[in-house]
Order: C-alpha cells, then structure tokens, then sequence
C-alpha cells in the first residue's frame, strides 16, 4: 500500500500587526515576516484574506509591492483606500488577523552592474517597490548611484516622503527629487521640484539621460508617458524598466 503524500499549504500564513495612515487616503499595513519569506527589494506578494467580513467580484487576493526591505523584520504594504470590499476588510480586521501570503515574485529589481546609475520614477503609490530598494540600498551601503524622482499631486498625497528625505542625507549615492502637481491646492508650504517630471527637470538632475537604468512605477498613464518621454530622449529601450499600478 503506498504512504499517502501531504500536500504542503502553498503559501505562508501570517499575521495583521498594525496599520497605518501614511499619506491622505494612504495606509500601510503591517504583517508579521513568516519564518522562510525571502524576497529582493523591489518584488511583490499575494495576499489573501482568508475569512474576511465581506466580498466582492474583485475577490479577496491582491497583488501588492513590498514596502519594507529584506533586512526589515516585518512585511509592510501600503495602498490607496478605494472603497472596495477588500480594502473595507483591511481596514476593519482585529489586528492579529490571519492572512496568507504567497512567496515574492517579480524581476523589478535593482540591477547588479553597479557602474550603472539607477532612474527611479514614481508616481503616487507606485513609491511602494522604491521604497524597498532605497531602504535596501542605504542598509547595504551598495555602491549603486540612485536617484528618485517622486510625483505627487500634494505633499498631503505623499506616502514615505519623511523617511526618503531621512535616507538621502545618509546614503551618499542617494539622491530624492520630489515634485508636486497641483502645489494650489495643498495647505503646505513645499520648497521642492514643482510640475510633471519631464526632460527639463531630468537633465537638470542627471549629467546624462542616456546611460542609467530606468524604473517606472505608477498608474498605466504615467507609465506610459514616461516611457514614451525616455525614448524621445534617446534613451535605450532595453534601459527601462515598468511596474504598473492598474486599479489602486
């Protein structure tokens, strides 16, 4: 008679720690790191909510960039708070709430040729994979040069901007253009890069356009315009690299 073979859980099981607003509109949530969850900065993970208080059509996994870095004892994701079922949850779940979570996946990392400068250009949200790398990067003390430019509408609608301007003055390699759009409509003061980001305020910042690695990441859009604005640039299309954020 043959000895029946256990199917191992795909996935880990993990726990909801804390939550947080980070920006207006914005939370980042805190999950225990399973003992054997590795991943680059940069990747991203599956969550599953497994007995949430409610559903929908949209179902009850999403797909989220991990926030925090490797050398991070906590996993962190943070989103924008549309008003769906599983964001409700979320939201609403006793902390300790079990979750699953499937191993990282994805190939939007730093690259190894540290001769190379890295482009990092982020759109709201879609800070969440750069956010890992940085943090990653300043941890490490890797020799890579990186450079982020980060559009927001407002200050307000800004996630991480205290802790990215915090990493520039320790990471020598590191350096943070923020911009925002629509300055009118913020009750803060901002000192920073005003306006879309575009081939003025890039070429202001970088000696050359046509040398680093590009990452985008962003709603398809700003993706796309970017892309599209790199290229114009002269800009190597096997130099850029994307991560959309559809639906956030």
């Amino acid at each position: 008679m043959m000895a029946t073979q256990e199917i191992p859980l795909v996935g880990y099981q993990s726990k909801l720690l804390n939550r947080v607003e980070v920006a207006e509109g914005t939370m980042a949530f805190h999950f225990e790191r399973p003992a054997g969850f590795d991943f680059k900065p940069g990747q991203s993970a599956d969550l599953t909510l497994l007995d949430p208080p409610e559903t929908d059509l949209e179902g009850n996994v999403r797909t989220f960039s991990i926030a925090s870095a490797p050398f991070q004892g906590l996993l962190m994701f943070a989103t924008r708070m549309r008003d769906t079922s599983f964001k409700r949850s979320l939201k609403e779940m006793p902390l300790g709430t079990d979750v699953k979570m499937d191993s990282a996946m994805g190939s939007f990392t730093l690259h190894k040729n540290s001769a190379k400068p890295a482009v990092f250009l982020a759109g709201g949200i879609g800070i969440t994979p750069f956010s890992s790398i940085v943090r990653q990067a300043d941890h490490d003390r890797a020799p890579h040069k990186l450079y982020l430019f980060y559009s927001n509408r407002r200050p307000e609608d800004a996630p991480f901007i205290e802790v990215l301007q915090d990493l520039e003055k320790t990471n020598p390699n590191f350096r943070f253009i923020a911009t925002m759009t629509e300055m009118p409509r913020s009750k803060k003061t901002w000192k920073g890069e005003t306006g879309r980001i575009n081939k003025e305020m890039l070429s202001k910042h970088l000696n050359d356009l046509r040398g680093p690695i590009y990452y985008i990441a962003g709603p398809p859009a700003m993706v796309s315009g970017m892309r599209k604005m790199l290229v114009e640039c002269g800009v190597d299309e096997d130099d850029i690299r994307t991560d959309e954020f559809a639906g956030y």
